[in-house]
């Protein structure tokens, strides 16, 4: 008889391992999660750097752990370390490299169609970041300029004149990085940084006050331009030459994503849920950092998996 899972969970990250241990600890016997990239939490990989503080807590919200999962405040290694552990202990179905297409029920079963195949479950809770396509500039950027102009540190080589433009998490974590073995500019159109975290703010007072990296706010962009190789771009307070451009302005929710798994948007694009992390299909759930407009702590991703799979188990 072709298996048939209680739970499969989309997305690998702190979400989606929350979900899985709860959906183990509490009695759901079988579990699949499924991950788009080589391994879980791509996000903590990619883009914090070694030893980076991992706080259970995000920008002083303060959350008190409901289920099973006793996550502290670490490190970047301490996390992952810790992750790795609670799948391995669990034992706990994965899929890696494996990105799903669509979900679609019929009956009382969905379907989840991915690249390694065809997955039956009674149950699915998506549980994806809100690294959709990141967005861009309105103005236009040269086709001349593309290879320098990056929207994350891919890219990214040493001795190089880079201007980060963001003011959030992600811009001044960029800046900071990249100030080891380039010099860098980190231009924000307002005229403080008031998004990032406590302990970004302290980090990026720091790089300016030590001219690690140099500050140019409440400065707005009107064009870029190539010029002998390098990008002119055009302030509103004048123009300057740099090596590279890294845009760290935010990204949009993934909705052509929600929306081949089933799950209904709002006016705003916004996923729709109920008190219980439920979309408008039962049994169809959401967790992690899309419920939010701008993101969440580990903490709280960790609680959703837990009381989603307690009202899984309420409704058997």
């Amino acid at each position: 008889m072709e298996k048939i899972y209680d739970l499969i969970i989309i997305g690998g990250g702190p979400g989606g391992i929350g979900a899985a241990v709860e959906a183990k600890v509490l009695g759901l016997e079988k579990v699949l999660m499924i991950e788009k990239t080589e391994n879980h939490s791509h996000t903590i990989r990619k883009f914090y750097k070694d030893k980076k503080r991992v706080d259970k807590d995000w920008q002083g919200q303060e959350v008190e752990l409901e289920g099973n999962v006793a996550f502290v405040d670490g490190t970047k290694e301490s996390t992952l370390d810790y992750f790795d552990k609670l799948l391995d202990d669990e034992t706990i179905d994965a899929r890696f490299n494996c990105a799903v297409e669509k979900v679609e029920k019929e009956d009382d079963i969905f379907f989840v169609t991915s690249g390694c195949g065809i997955y039956k479950a009674r149950n699915v809770i998506v549980s994806i970041g809100r690294m959709g396509k990141p967005n861009k500039p309105s103005y236009k950027i040269p086709a001349s300029l593309r290879s320098q102009v990056n929207f994350n540190l891919d890219k990214c080589s040493n001795g190089e004149k880079i201007l980060v433009v963001g003011g959030g998490d992600s811009a001044v974590e960029y800046a900071c990085e990249l100030s080891n073995t380039n010099e860098v500019t980190l231009n924000y159109r307002r005229n403080e940084l008031t998004r990032p975290n406590p302990t970004n703010q302290e980090m990026i007072e720091k790089y300016a006050e030590d001219e690690a990296v140099r500050l140019k706010l409440g400065v707005d962009i009107e064009s870029l331009e190539s010029e002998h190789g390098q990008i002119k771009v055009n302030f509103t307070d004048g123009a300057e030459l740099y090596d590279r451009i890294i845009y760290a302005i935010g990204g949009t929710t993934p909705k052509d994503f929600l929306k081949s798994c089933g799950i209904t948007l709002d006016d705003t694009g916004e996923p729709i849920f109920d008190e219980n992390y439920e979309s408008e299909v039962k049994g169809l759930y959401i967790a992690g950092d899309i419920v939010f407009n701008s993101g969440g702590s580990i903490a709280i991703a960790l609680n959703h998996g837990y009381r989603i799979v307690t009202h899984i188990l309420s409704q058997k």
